[in-house]
């Protein structure tokens, strides 16, 4: 009998293993070969699931981003308590999760930037996240002063309290 295969399962499931395999070697270090070999599927199983690489990396961070509700917060508390409470749950891997932005950023124009389908399902989820705190009216605003304390607090090894400066 043939072995049946919930395919977009298998999807999700590589996505969410290579978004490890992203972070753990960048962006640029790691060729579809390689990642196969991580994901214990031959380079043609892999290239079966996702065309390219970029193709990949968006199924990747679509998965990520996809459990970003769990630092969603109680609805309770104050607007600033909220915020340090999100800030605290962002901080743990933004150093990271930056330096593989960055990797993966690199040599792209603004324009390329923008029409670049992983960064905008990355800002759209960000952007959510705030919103449901302080409004849509404010998210931008409020996103950026998060994401500045974050890179600041990251760049000084934790001195800079991030939590504290939202």
């Amino acid at each position: 009998m043939p072995k049946i295969v919930d395919h977009e399962a298998h999807r999700r499931t590589l996505a969410e293993k290579a978004a490890g395999v992203f972070s753990a070697k960048g962006y640029g270090a790691v060729g579809m070969r390689e990642m196969a070999a991580e994901l214990g599927v031959s380079k043609s199983a892999l290239y079966h699931y996702f065309p390219t690489k970029q193709a990949l990396f968006l199924a990747a961070t679509e998965a990520m981003m996809a459990r970003e509700p769990e630092v969603r917060l109680s609805e309770e508390g104050s607007e600033a308590d909220r915020l340090r409470a999100l800030a605290v749950a962002m901080k743990a891997d933004f150093g990271a999760e930056m330096a593989l932005v960055f990797d993966y950023l690199r040599g792209k124009s603004c324009e390329a930037v923008r029409e670049d389908a992983a960064m905008g399902v990355a800002l759209e989820t960000y952007e959510g996240m705030v919103a449901e705190i302080v409004g849509e009216a404010r998210a931008q605003d409020v996103l950026v002063r998060l994401m500045g304390a974050l890179l600041l607090d990251a760049l000084s090894g934790g001195a800079m309290a991030a939590e504290d400066r939202v």
